[in-house]
Order: C-alpha cells, then structure tokens, then sequence
C-alpha cells in the first residue's frame, strides 16, 4: 500500500524545488505557488472521489476524466448536483489530465493561468474569502505571472502539471483529522512564521491548541454540542479552530474569523478546505479586527459560543487609536484603551484590545480561552464579573518565536464559583527548532494539565482551585504559584545530634575557606609571574 503521507509530502518537496529552480525559492510568493498548486490538485482529486462514489462505473475505467468528457452538459450538471456541497465544481477543460494534455501547446502558461482563475471564478460563491470592505479573494491568482522571465513561463507551468499527475489524493479523504493537521503543518511549515513585522503571524504550537480545546470542550461533552458558532478574532492560519472544530464535530459547528493578513486568511481558507470545513469560509474575513469587527448581528456585534484565540501581544496601533475611542466603542472597550506613550510605540499592549473584544463578543453562557503574556496574570486587575475558570501558565519557549512567558486565560460567562490556576511552567523538555530554543510537551504532560484543570485537582505545587474571594485577598493575582501551600519540614533531633550536626556544618565551612585562601594565593602568584611580551 502506498505511503499517501510520504506521497504528499514529496510532492510538496517537488513543488518548492521547481520554485526554487526557477528563482522564486523564499521568495514572497513562493508560498502562493506552492499552496494554490496544492489546493488545484486536491481539489481536482476531491472531485474524482466523489463522482466515484455516484457513478460506480468510474472506478473500474482506465481514464474517469475520458469518461465524464464524453458525458453531455446535462448529465455532469446532474452528478454535480448529488456531489456534497463542498465540492468544487469543475468542468471538462478544468481538469488536472487536460492541461497534462495540452503542456505542448503553444501559450501553455496562459493556458494554466486561465483555467485556475475559471475554477476560482466558478466557485467563487464558495470558496472566496471575503475582506471587512466586502471585495472577494478568489481561489487562485495567475501563478505564472510570478516568474518574472516570461520566456520561462511555459516550462515553469509544464514542470508543475507533470509534477501533479503522479499519484492521485483520492485515497487520503477517508482519513481523520490528525492526518490532516500534519499534513498542513508540512505544507505551511516554511511560510507561517513570525518574519518581525507590523502585523506579524503567529503560529500556535498544537500543545497549546490541543489543551484550549480539550478544556473548553470536554471529553463527556464531545458529541453532545451542535449547533455551535465558533470564533477568532486573530485567526492566523486556524490551529486553534481546528482544534476546537474536530472536538466539537466539523459538522455541528460553524467557524467564524478575522484575521488583517491576507496571507495568514488564505492559508486559514486551505485549512477549512483540507477539514471539511468549506461550509464555514464565507464566515472568513481579511481585515481589521480592532478598528473594523465584521461579524455583526443587525447593528451590534455578533456574539459566539466559543472564541479561541492567541492575539497579537504587543503592536503599534497608535495610528488609529484615537478612532477606537469612541461612543460606538464604549461598551465593547469597557476596561479602556491603552494610551499612546511617548516612547516605545511598538510595543503598545494591543492584546488588552483583543481580551475586552472577546469577553463582548461572547454569548452570555459562552466560553474562551485566550494566550496572553504571563506578566499579565500577575497584574493588580480586579474581577469585576466572575466569569474566570482558570488559568494555565505554559512553560517559557513554549512558542519558539519568542521568548515572552504565556499563560492561557480561561473564561466561563456561568462559572459563578471555582477557578483551577495551574503551573506547567516546569513541564516539558527543550529542542532546538532552526536557530531557536523551544520547549516541547510530552502527550502525558499535556494530558496532565487537561485533567487536573477538567476534575479540578489540586497537585503539590502544580494546581490548585480557588474561589473569587481567594483571589481578591491575594490582590487579584491569577499565578497559580501565590497559592500553593508552603511546607516545611521539621525533624526531631536531640541537642547531641543537634551539637554534631553544627559541628560538621563548621568543620566544612573551614575546609572551604582554606580551599579559598590556597586559590587566592595561586592566583596572586601567577599574576605576578605575568611578563609583556
């Protein structure tokens, strides 16, 4: 049986390596490339498994696309129409074997070109995303045009269909979630990450995605929810509504975002793709969360079930701060918003925007979790609503991007009593990831974190559960480390023992100190024995 796992990741290996052969290796588009090439193939295959599934007697031709050519228009409108919704639709001339059959063909590039935009354009009603100006970014763009030698063009587009015909996907779309997520991981590994930017993407590692998920949607809930909306206002490429999604059921949720990077939105959008999600992309918008929240109900801000998210920590937003202060805005920035300082402007704490948008955007038995720095959890901030459940504190490194210390907040509208603060800052073990220190959970310690915070289990200097009026006698500290029970640890000794025992203590602080004098006099001497040469 073939490895489909090893298959596409060499096939994505060959992809990158034509890029790199024609001068787009690292190159800012190269990701565009790499990804809309992917998704063209997947959809094509995605398309066979269906019409396989209807017409039984494709799955025993030698050539299904000579078939369905030979069908009349009536007939594939017909096997379109039984297709699941998620399915593109495509056309004779769209598929992956015409255009393998036409790579001689004069033209060839534009010939690429127009079918992808066709399929875009074709499938626009459900596949675009959208941006908050209410302007759609289709599927595809024209992928030739990045290599900027036209004369290289043709050869470029030959390289990547002869690259696409070599195995089909059809096998892999009765696997599960987890296949999916590694697969994706594989394929944006190189370009879903920090580059130091203004609106830089963050990506989350899926330690932390798993836990927000496995908390907020506990094992005895898990096929129990339907009809669910779920939210991130700084969705990224979507690790944590992926997660959240496949603990709920894809199909008893709806997915909603924001996210300003174009990039990171379409990324997001190959991610619903690959998981069943294409019902959810008309909910994905490119813009500004901040200054412009799409999702509305009639006037008001359109509130969720569930929000996840990992904002953004610190950013220069001083450009349109003074737009957020508004009337409009009061209810939803009840907390205020941070003043432009004098200095350090990059380092506005824009995180604190994202935290009151969530808390206003959830419905009033909803549920969050959301990373924000650690410092901030040790903060002087009052609880002004019992709505925490908990806090977690991750290990340091836990992002291998940056150095910040994080902690997921964790907050539940209806939880009136109990909160679970846990320490997992001593968890984990440290690997190298490029030129960075990044600190890795084990399944069992991940697993640890999600069952004390679920049974709510107090553990020695691990966790423990405290009440709203605990947490305002500690000055409103949320470190799970200001709670734990300091123990000490007596021993009964008699005064004899006790005269030995400082006896030895002596005797060794004396050897200690000869030691030091010796060392200091071996020093002074070969100083002295120091001549300029």
């Amino acid at each position: 049986m073939i490895d489909f796992a090893s298959k596409t990741r060499e096939l994505i290996d060959s992809l990158k390596s034509i890029c790199a052969s024609y001068g787009l290796g690292n190159d800012g588009n190269e990701y565009k490339i790499i990804t809309q090439v992917f998704l063209y193939k997947f959809l094509n295959d995605k398309f066979a498994f269906e019409a396989k599934k209807i017409e039984i007697k494709l799955n025993v031709v030698e050539n299904w696309e000579t078939v369905l050519t030979g069908m009349s228009a009536e007939q594939r409108d017909m096997l379109q129409l039984q297709m699941p919704p998620d399915t593109a639709r495509l056309k004779p001339e769209h598929f992956i074997s015409h255009l393998f059959a036409r790579q001689n063909a004069a033209d060839f590039a534009k010939c690429f070109d127009d079918t992808l935009r066709d399929i875009a354009i074709t499938n626009s009603d459900i596949f675009a995303v959208k941006t908050d100006g209410g302007a759609k970014i289709t599927l595809f763009d024209n992928l030739s045009e990045y290599i900027t030698d036209p004369s290289k063009r043709d050869d470029f587009c030959r390289a990547v269909i002869n690259q696409l015909v070599t195995f089909s996907f059809e096998r892999i779309f009765n696997r599960k979630y987890d296949f999916y997520a590694t697969l994706f991981e594989y394929l944006i590994k190189d370009y879903n990450k920090d580059n130091g930017g203004k609106y830089a993407e963050y990506y989350t590692p899926h330690a932390v995605a798993k836990i927000m998920a496995a908390i907020l949607v506990p094992n005895d809930k898990r096929g129990k929810i339907k009809n669910v909306s779920c939210y991130d206002p700084s969705a990224g490429s979507g690790t944590l509504l992926m997660n959240i999604a496949h603990a709920i059921g894809e199909h008893r949720c709806s997915i909603f975002s924001q996210d300003i990077s174009q990039k990171s939105s379409s990324l997001l959008r190959l991610n619903l793709i690959l998981n069943n999600l294409v019902h959810s992309i008309p909910n994905i918008i490119q813009g500004n969360t901040i200054l412009h929240p799409y999702h509305k109900d009639g006037k008001t801000l359109k509130q969720f079930d569930y929000i996840v998210s990992n904002p953004p920590f610190k950013m220069d937003f001083s450009d349109f701060r003074n737009a957020l202060d508004s009337k409009e805005n009061q209810s939803r920035f009840f907390a205020g918003i941070p003043k432009v300082p004098a200095k350090a402007v990059d380092k506005m704490a824009i995180y604190l925007l994202f935290l009151q948008h969530i808390i206003h955007s959830l419905k009033p038995n909803g549920k969050a979790a959301v990373v924000v720095p650690t410092g901030f959890i040790t903060a002087q901030s009052g609880i002004d609503e019992k709505m925490l459940a908990g806090v977690v504190s991750m290990p340091s490194n836990i992002f291998a991007t940056t150095g910040t210390n994080v902690s997921i907040v964790f907050i539940d509208k209806a939880n009136q009593d109990a909160v679970a603060l846990i320490d997992a800052s001593s968890l984990g073990e440290t690997i190298k990831e490029d030129k960075n220190q990044k600190t890795v959970l084990t399944e069992t310690e991940e697993n640890r974190i999600i069952q004390a915070f679920n049974k709510q289990q107090a553990e020695d200097d691990f966790s423990v559960v405290v009440s709203y009026d605990e947490i305002v006698a500690k000055n409103y500290s949320l470190s799970a480390g200001q709670y734990f029970e300091v123990k000490i640890d007596y021993e009964d000794i008699t005064p004899d023992e006790f005269t030995v025992k400082m006896q030895n203590f002596n005797d060794n602080l004396n050897t200690l100190f000869a030691e030091s004098a010796e060392l200091e006099t071996e020093i002074k001497k070969q100083l002295a024995g120091l001549k300029y040469e």
